[in-house]
């Protein structure tokens, strides 16, 4: 394997800079017409015949043998039993995290509230959470347990009653971790399916899989075109493109540590994004000998390697306030302000899933175990978008209770406004309630 030598360089102050920018941001997720059609052909499959294609499918796709929709069922007894296989180090691990991450997203609770205006009107809004969410965890030996902390918990925190989660056993592996994550979390069922028929079942229900009324959680493309086809039939989080890292540096931190930071996002596969920003000019040819003097010792060096040709970049900028602007138009997932005084930048970011503050904050403690979610908007939806939390998983209802007075002091200003609109009906419907003042008063 050759040194990543030939990753960008780019410099602002190139007339070209916007464009190629743009070029290097550039990412298609949708799906090409036969994985769509793939896709569609499952769910219509599901739909119909319910666990009988379930249970074809995972035969088929995942090489299992399964007789019936009973042998991919998992009970809480088996979750429990992962606790005990896993070391103690990893279930101590699993257990701090998973306080840290419910700490955090108990903050995050909204309560239902009202009020009282002086003439009786009441008016306000309650907060409810969802009946049943759907966890989608890719399964196998590539398999993250962090994320069913990331999804779980804040779904539990919300109020969610039951937290359904699907993972598949490609081949029969079954990560321990990730079962023993679902028990710490509180999952209350769990069935070993995936792909788009695992969406479609949560999506539709089977005679085995409870209807859910949100989908979580990331997966391939077969599972993000399914999440797009179910959505309005159920909700969903989010379509997410590959991961994200951009590092805002004012050439004082170690070399050593930003070309790990870069690595810890470009390792998780070869469309990933690590992209470094910095008005040191010396300091980025630094953090490029970094990365070609330590890319060899990474364990997935091929991964990393063909990331940080393909989309990575080191780019040169005139000083920290176009530093800020380029990471405004990035709007990245994960956005590092290593600099001597990130609170002085905090309030000019705004665009970015996740802000690490700090030489020694580094996107890991994120992924991990920091508290808040690592569930964030990719390709650039930061400008729109927030990371998944608590309130994904409740629902809000606007309440309005109208007082004798207040129905007729609205009824006239809602008659001017619905027959302005030639809607008669819901004019004379608000007409019934005014009263005359004299009537009022008696």
């Amino acid at each position: 394997m050759t040194a990543p030598t030939a990753i960008r360089r780019l410099n602002a102050a190139d007339p070209d800079f916007a464009r190629h920018l743009d070029h290097l941001l550039s990412w298609e997720s949708v799906s090409d017409d036969s994985v769509n059609q793939r896709v569609l052909d499952i769910i219509k499959a599901v739909r119909e015949r319910g666990d009988a294609a379930l249970v074809e499918f995972t035969q088929r796709f995942d090489g299992l043998q399964v007789a019936s929709m009973a042998d991919l069922i998992l009970p809480r007894e088996r979750l429990e039993l992962a606790l005990t296989r896993i070391t103690v180090a990893q279930r101590e691990a699993l257990e701090k995290a998973a306080a840290r991450v419910r700490s955090y997203h108990e903050k995050q609770k909204q309560d239902s509230w009202s009020y009282t205006e002086a003439d009786g009107t009441v008016l306000g809004q309650k907060v409810t959470p969802l009946d049943r969410a759907g966890l989608y965890v890719p399964g196998g030996k590539a398999s993250y347990p962090s994320s069913v902390l990331m999804n779980a918990i804040p779904a539990k925190v919300a109020g969610v009653a039951e937290v359904v989660m699907v993972v598949p056993t490609p081949r029969g592996e079954v990560n321990e971790l990730v079962l023993a994550a679902a028990c710490i979390a509180g999952v209350d069922r769990v069935f070993t399916i995936g792909g788009a028929q695992a969406v479609a079942a949560l999506a539709y229900g089977t005679e085995s899989v409870p209807q859910v009324d949100k989908v979580v959680g990331p997966g391939n493309i077969y599972v993000a075109t399914a999440k797009r086809h179910v959505f309005g039939q159920v909700g969903i989080d989010m379509i997410a493109g590959p991961s994200e890292i951009l590092v805002v540096c004012d050439g004082q931190t170690d070399p050593d540590w930003i070309a790990m930071d870069l690595f810890s996002q470009a390792e998780h596969d070869e469309d990933a994004q690590a992209i470094l920003v910095s008005p040191d000019a010396e300091f980025l040819d630094k953090v490029a000998a970094s990365i070609a003097k330590l890319l060899p010792t990474m364990e997935r060096a091929e991964i990393i390697n063909t990331s940080i040709n393909g989309r990575g970049a080191l780019i040169q900028v005139r000083d920290m306030q176009q530093a800020m602007d380029v990471a405004n138009r990035i709007a990245p997932e994960h956005l590092e302000l290593s600099v001597a005084d990130p609170q002085a930048w905090l309030p000019q970011i705004r665009h970015a899933g996740a802000i690490f503050m700090g030489r020694h904050t580094s996107e890991a403690l994120g992924d991990y175990c920091a508290g808040p979610n690592h569930v964030l908007p990719t390709s650039g939806t930061a400008r729109f978008s927030s990371p998944l939390g608590v309130y994904d998983f409740q629902k809000r209802s606007s309440i309005i209770f109208c007082s004798e007075q207040g129905a007729s002091e609205l009824g006239r200003t809602a008659s001017v406004l619905a027959r302005g609109e030639s809607l008669t009906a819901h004019a004379r419907s608000a007409e019934y309630r005014i009263v005359d003042d004299q009537d009022q008063g008696q």
